[in-house]
């Protein structure tokens, strides 16, 4: 059955018509070109001689047929790309990962840190403490700049495995500056958060879509 024009005609308008085969297949044609094929048949139809009211229902119920094939067709495949994301997710479990937030993960006394400033600091502290609130390991750094990156390496043999809290404490004179923190995480689980995937950690939660980087 026939599924593409066989001649182009020029109208009296000066628009290109196309002329299909009489066994022109209809169930290939989507929404859109269906809606103009109606529209222009509409267009130039002899006043005189109206199409019946039936036929255009007939035509709308088409329309709605398409339409709904359409949107099925659509979920399927929002479905299907879904379920593979959340598959490939899988591969994270086990993995470090960095992500934005305070906890980060250490592990054989390893750890990797990032933070940035909203503003210049002329000094800045990165401390990392454990449960009991004690300091485990910090690093100085001066005349900082906004939105660089600056990267703390935690590389202490002494400190056990598991998480730590991170702060920065950054002053531009005696003005306190807000910093933003990337911290490490052990990826334990993946699951589905409504229309979200979220890599599972020790502490919560993490949208897969704000992870940053793997491994490490």
């Amino acid at each position: 059955m026939a599924t593409s024009a066989i001649d182009t005609l020029q109208g009296l308008s000066g628009k290109e018509i196309k002329v299909y085969d009489a066994n022109y297949d209809n169930s290939q044609i989507d929404q859109e070109g269906f809606l103009k094929v109606l529209l222009t048949s509409f267009q130039y139809q002899d006043p005189f001689e109206a199409q019946d009211i039936t036929k255009f229902i007939d035509n709308t119920v088409k329309l709605r047929e398409l339409e709904v094939m359409k949107n099925f067709e659509d979920s399927v495949n929002a479905l299907n790309n879904n379920n593979t994301l959340f598959m490939n997710a899988t591969n994270l479990i086990g993995k470090k990962v960095l992500y934005e937030g305070d906890n980060t993960f250490v592990q054989n006394g390893k750890s990797e840190v990032q933070f940035s400033l909203k503003k210049d600091a002329n000094h800045a502290v990165v401390y990392l403490s454990n449960e009991e609130g004690d300091i485990v390991a910090k690093k100085e750094y001066s005349d900082l700049k906004a939105n660089e990156k600056y990267i703390f390496e935690v590389d202490d043999e002494t400190i056990e495995d598991g998480y730590y809290r991170v702060s920065v404490v950054a002053k531009e004179g005696e003005e306190r500056v807000d910093a933003k923190v990337k911290a490490t995480a052990l990826v334990t689980g993946i699951e589905k958060d409504g229309a979200n995937i979220v890599a599972i950690y020790d502490k919560g939660t993490i949208d897969i879509a704000n992870i940053e980087k793997i491994g490490g």
